[in-house]
């Protein structure tokens, strides 16, 4: 099965040219801004979308992203509303990938089981955990082989 990811950059390939990824945190400045920057973003010229999951305790993000981060959770943004805004995206838009970016731990407290399932049935594409890689997969070994890691070839 081809992702919408693996599309798009067989896309570019043809073009001859780079992906612009861009990132923008979830529910920054607050959730409705938020949702309409993600929706401008293709058509801005963005190939990909990477949207953060705010996190109480960003300890690996730089100063920019943990401020976004801490607005978002300020103005009321949640991992469960991240992936009603991911669906509000897919209304209008079906073909722009779209990762999530965060921390393992407010999927953990979701329940990895159920995030996969509503972050696929939303329509996310993809997810990348800030440092957690191996405690992730000690903790859930199933969880790699149930999401999809994107790399550029």
């Amino acid at each position: 099965m081809t992702t919408r990811i693996d599309a798009r950059f067989a896309e570019l390939a043809k073009q001859g040219r780079s992906a612009f990824v861009t990132f923008v945190m979830a529910g920054d400045p607050d959730p409705k801004t938020s949702l309409d920057i993600i929706k401008a973003l293709p058509k801005a010229g963005a190939d990909i979308i990477e949207i953060g999951m705010p996190f109480t305790d960003p300890m690996a993000d730089g100063p920019s992203i943990q401020a976004a981060g801490l607005r978002a959770l300020k103005a009321g943004m949640t991992l469960k509303k991240t992936l009603e805004m991911v669906r509000g995206f897919r209304k209008d838009d079906d073909t722009t990938p779209l990762v999530l970016m965060g921390y393992y731990n407010p999927i953990y407290i979701y329940g990895v089981d159920r995030f996969l399932v509503d972050a696929k049935s939303a329509g996310v594409e993809a997810r990348r955990c800030a440092r957690s890689r191996s405690r992730q997969r000690r903790r859930n070994p199933s969880i790699s082989q149930q999401t999809h890691q994107h790399r550029q070839p």
